[in-house]
């Protein structure tokens, strides 16, 4: 060996073994797992001899270990990790590897990447104080505890109540979208069932089945959303806002209470109805008529037009989740499938198709069956996926031959994400971002752009207290308290527990050098991760990977020279350490950028360049690797 493995990492890819429970569920069972692997490659061995297609082969240890960190991860590995696997003689480090990935840190800050650009979470609100802080940790926690796809779903679509409250802030979900409701539930059939049901806002879908009275009848179960007891400021908060006091302190300790408080809640559980809009334009009912809530595929669900009821949202949580047959999981399974295979099954992705008219009838089943044997487990479904022999085919550089989905003959080359290049770029600068601190929830309450009562009372505090109030009197009442609490503090010094309570929330600018899931949502337009195509999370999966000379410049002149390049203490120079010859230093930084070695022809350029150049040579190697195509695809 020419470098030290350290023992961590060789004990991580060592194969698990010993005995297991019978009791094991599915999703625990590495029996299970690696069985439901070799089902789907038994699908698509008969779909290789239905088509008459030749076995593609298996990608080379090099190509295998990279296409598994970025896929598992969102980043290359390091030197140390990547010496670690390609040095290791064992035929099982492969799965060892999978299991040792979707087990880290990065597995949960990769998906929670996925989940922000589906859901279109971003830090602020556009024309409001209010934030989406509480829901984003609510939605990165869920990735982190690997919360099920289908109670995921039903936390969010039924939710209710304190948006400050770690059990009920997922009800970001409907109020990040506040003033559009019909948006957001336009967005949840697309995500969640793979429905598209926008262009039944206005018309009957030309394209489809849905008609618009059908949706209207749909929106009327999310309908009646309100937040909760905001009626009890509006008539001081209309003092404030519009007297000659609306740049004062108490005007901005109000607008914390209207926007971040009750902005942030949601009441009404959804009413079951919903009138028609004034331009409805069909003859099977009259603008403004009242229409109760009813599914329009799946078990049918309904609710009276007749009465007011209060758990819409519930029903539609439930109907999503358990009534629309294999729609569901079938979904979500494709889209597993498309972030593990690069293609889905058929695309795109949310578009459902039925099984029967798929071009792979028994695989679309099985996948979907899959999902739900696993319980919604979402890792362990992509855990099924990594260890088919269907993953680990070489790259192909041809599209597929089936119109409209993938043709599994290896993998199609794509190049990353914005997401992807800039973890792998943090950690040839700086090592493992994993082993960095995550952003905490920040609920400290701010006023006029500065913290106040810190130490004393948080956003989380003050929202359970000012929602619990039942009139206007007691709001008045607790609003000049608070306010004389507030100018309390600020005139005196602060003291050292409300230092260290600032110090324990940990954020991040957009200049730090942590992964992408850790930086403000969305990018700044003047940032790596926007000039790359990260998504502004307007409307769903809005990223892009496609090319632009803002980008070559960037790599020529931006962060790859500032902090890889011309800086010797890049962590990516560190492997150079103990290399007592040019070969040598040469194949590491191979290692640490590509996460192979040189091929003889290359490691002859190289030593041409080392030569010529002395050290100089080996930034000019570096340099050349990070703008490759090869470091900025996925193959």
């Amino acid at each position: 060996m020419n470098h030290k493995i350290t023992l961590t990492l060789l004990a991580a890819f060592v194969p698990i073994t010993g005995s297991f429970a019978q009791s094991l569920k599915p999703q625990e069972d590495p029996k299970f797992i690696k069985q439901a692997a070799l089902r789907i490659d038994q699908h698509i061995a008969s779909f290789y001899r239905a088509k008459n297609l030749a076995v593609p082969k298996v990608a080379d240890d090099a190509t295998f270990l990279r296409r598994a960190f970025l896929v598992s991860v969102g980043r290359i590995p390091t030197a140390e990790e990547a010496l670690a696997f390609l040095e290791i003689e064992d035929p099982a480090k492969r799965e060892s590897l999978v299991d040792y990935l979707l087990k880290s840190k990065g597995y949960s800050s990769h998906m929670a990447n996925w989940a922000f650009d589906l859901l279109r979470l971003t830090d602020g609100r556009s024309g409001s104080t209010a934030n989406n802080e509480p829901y984003r940790h609510w939605v990165r926690t869920a990735m982190s505890n690997n919360m099920p796809w289908n109670e995921f779903t039903r936390q969010l679509v039924a939710s209710s109540g304190d948006g400050w409250d770690p059990q009920t802030a997922a009800v970001g979900y409907y109020t990040r979208d506040r003033g559009m409701p019909l948006d957001n539930l336009s967005n949840t059939m697309r995500v969640f069932l793979g429905t598209r049901m926008e262009c039944a806002q206005c018309h009957d879908d030309p394209y489809g089945a849905t008609e618009r009275h059908d949706f209207y009848q749909l929106a009327a179960f999310t309908h009646g959303q309100t937040t909760v007891g905001q009626n009890n400021m509006e008539s001081l908060w209309r003092e404030l806002r519009d007297g000659d006091r609306s740049q004062s302190e108490e005007y901005r300790l109000a607008q914390v209470l209207w926007d971040r408080v009750y902005g942030m809640s949601l009441g009404g559980g959804g009413v079951g109805q919903i009138p028609l809009p004034a331009d409805y334009q069909y003859r099977d009912a009259t603008p403004g008529e009242v229409v109760g809530a009813r599914t329009p595929f799946g078990q049918t669900v309904r609710m009276s037009e007749k009465r007011v009821e209060s758990d819409g949202r519930k029903k539609l949580a439930t109907w999503i989740v358990a009534k629309t047959a294999d729609q569901f999981p079938a979904v979500i399974a494709n889209r597993m499938w498309k972030r593990v295979m690069g293609n889905g099954v058929y695309e795109p992705v949310d578009e459902f198709i039925p099984a029967d008219k798929s071009t792979y009838p028994d695989l679309v089943r099985f996948l979907g069956t899959l999902m739900v044997e696993l319980n919604y487990d979402l890792r362990a479904f992509q855990h099924v996926l990594l260890l088919t022999r269907t993953f680990q085919f070489g790259a192909n550089p041809n599209p597929s031959s089936i119109e409209g989905g993938d043709d599994f003959h290896g993998r199609k080359i794509e190049r990353l994400s914005s997401e992807q290049i800039w973890d792998s770029l943090i950690t040839l600068a700086a090592g493992d971002p994993d082993k960095q601190p995550a952003r905490s929830l920040d609920n400290r309450i701010f006023v006029g752009g500065r913290p106040v009562l810190v130490g004393k009372k948080d956003m989380a505090q003050l929202s359970k207290e000012v929602l619990a109030l039942k009139s206007e009197d007691e709001l008045r009442s607790y609003f000049s308290k608070l306010f004389k609490e507030v100018q309390s503090a600020s005139s005196g010094s602060e003291n050292p527990g409300s230092m260290m309570a600032m110090n324990a929330v940990r954020t991040y600018n957009k200049d730090a050098k942590v992964r992408a899931s850790e930086l403000p949502s969305p990018a700044p337009r003047d940032h790596f991760l926007y000039l790359f195509g990260a998504s502004d999370r307007e409307v769903v999966d809005a990223f892009s990977r496609e090319p632009n000379v803002g980008q070559v410049l960037s790599l020529m002149n931006g962060f790859v020279q500032r902090e890889l390049v011309n800086k010797p203490s890049a962590h990516l120079y560190k492997s150079l350490e103990g290399a007592t010859t040019d070969k040598e230093k040469v194949r590491r930084l191979y290692i640490a950028v590509l996460n192979r070695p040189p091929s003889g022809e290359e490691m002859s350029w190289m030593l041409d360049e080392v030569q010529k150049q002395g050290d100089a040579g080996y930034r000019n190697i570096v340099s050349a690797l990070v703008m490759s195509s090869e470091f900025l695809f996925l193959q």
